[in-house]
């Protein structure tokens, strides 16, 4: 008996020992604590990511980040907020905005009463891997990664695309999700979950991997939460906002379904003064209770008198050289009674030069409904005489090749 009992204890210690050697599946990061780690803030004591908080290179991440947003809020983001709380009196549940790249850390601080946002422009979604499993040498590229992207919104409140084509797709952490993480955590928000999202040509969203269909368009769902527990949706969808593109596929259809909502069009690169684009300017002048943009944005010509209040805030000095013939003379009309404003936005980033104008939808139409005067042709700019040149010193000036600012 005695032997018996010290073989089963003899066979015990094996199996314990086998198992104490088998390998430990490591804790995978939550995405809140990936979005902390990338933006330079604490992740949960009990992370993965901590011990990794403990490298200098991210150490210097993190100290480069306090003070960059910390600039950037004294700036510029707690000037927003107040200014949109006094002028914004009815916000809606949704905003839109188109071209935005990956910014929702300007669409938080116009609009952070939304619970839906919706941000769309070309750049793709891209992905994080989980970092406690890069080595640290990857750690340290993929941080420096992030902070170039960045580079260009945090001194300029604008992407430069070309820059960010560049920047989004080198290394292990490409596209605009990083960013999101990013301008999430450091707007104070938790990242509840993150998944993949398809849209079928009519609008309908798919998940999970399920076929929406040979014009499907990509983008990804993030769920969070604010400091009050509210939980928000954050929708970023790739895609190609031209004439062509949109029909093609259901973008606008899927918007269509939680409009009407309140739009902002920041640093679009006059992309809506074409002819390309009109259908995606019609879908914002249909479907908007608001609209809140620099000039870059949607002509005057196309706000009609009896359909738009309109309200102009700080100073128009005309486009930037990249956009030459974007002069609007009625718009100069317009800013000679603009109230003042104390931050910059835009291609006009310093604020004694931004325009900003807040246009308010009349009630007498009793909805979001169609625009009649949206598909009237703006004035004609000016000539080129009349137009006044900008200040040589308006920021970073592109080198090479055309391409898009926003």
């Amino acid at each position: 008996m005695n032997m018996l009992r010290s073989v089963r204890v003899a066979m015990l210690a094996a199996v314990m020992l086998f198992a104490a050697a088998l390998p430990v599946r490591a804790q995978t990061a939550s995405t809140d604590d990936t979005a902390k780690f990338l933006a330079g803030m604490m992740p949960a004591a009990d992370s993965p990511l901590t011990p990794l908080t403990k490298d200098p290179a991210w150490q210097r991440h993190a100290n480069f980040f306090d003070s960059a947003f910390e600039k950037l809020e004294q700036r510029q983001i707690s000037r927003i907020r107040a200014w949109a709380d006094t002028n914004l009196a009815a916000p809606k549940p949704t905003m839109f905005y188109m071209f935005s790249g990956p910014d929702f850390l300007y669409a938080n601080a116009f609009h952070s009463k939304a619970s839906t946002y919706v941000l769309s422009a070309l750049e793709p979604v891209g992905s994080v891997p989980d970092l406690s499993r890069l080595p640290r040498g990857g750690i340290a590229s993929a941080l420096y990664n992030v902070e170039r992207s960045l580079g260009s919104i945090l001194s300029f409140s604008f992407f430069i695309t070309e820059q960010m084509k560049t920047d989004l797709q080198a290394g292990q952490i490409s596209g605009t999700l990083p960013i999101l993480y990013v301008f999430l955590a450091r707007s104070g928000m938790t990242v509840k979950s993150v998944s993949p999202i398809s849209l079928d040509d009519q609008g309908a969203a798919y998940f999970a991997g399920e076929n929406a269909g040979p014009n499907a368009v990509r983008g990804v769902r993030i769920m969070f939460a604010g400091s009050d527990g509210q939980e928000k949706t954050l929708y970023y969808f790739s895609t190609d906002l031209s004439n062509s593109g949109v029909k093609a596929s259901g973008f606008l259809k899927f918007c269509a379904t939680l409009a009407p909502g309140n739009s902002l069009l920041k640093s679009a690169s006059y992309l809506l003064h074409s002819g390309n684009f009109t259908t995606v300017r019609d879908f914002l002048l249909n479907n908007s209770a608001t609209i809140i943009q620099d000039d870059s944005g949607i002509p005057l010509g196309y706000y009609g008198t009896k359909k738009w209040r309109l309200f102009p805030f700080g100073r128009y000095l005309g486009p930037i050289d990249k956009f030459p013939g974007r002069y609007q003379e009625s718009y100069a009309a317009l800013f000679r009674r603009a109230q003042p404003i104390d931050f910059g936005i835009g291609y006009r980033w310093r604020s004694p030069e931004t325009n900003l104008l807040l246009s308010v939808r009349l009630p007498d139409d009793g909805s979001a409904g169609a625009d009649a005067t949206s598909s009237a042709e703006p004035p004609p700019p000016p000539p080129r005489s009349r137009r006044p040149r900008p200040p040589a010193d308006v920021g970073p000036q592109p080198r090479g090749g055309f391409f898009f600012w926003r």
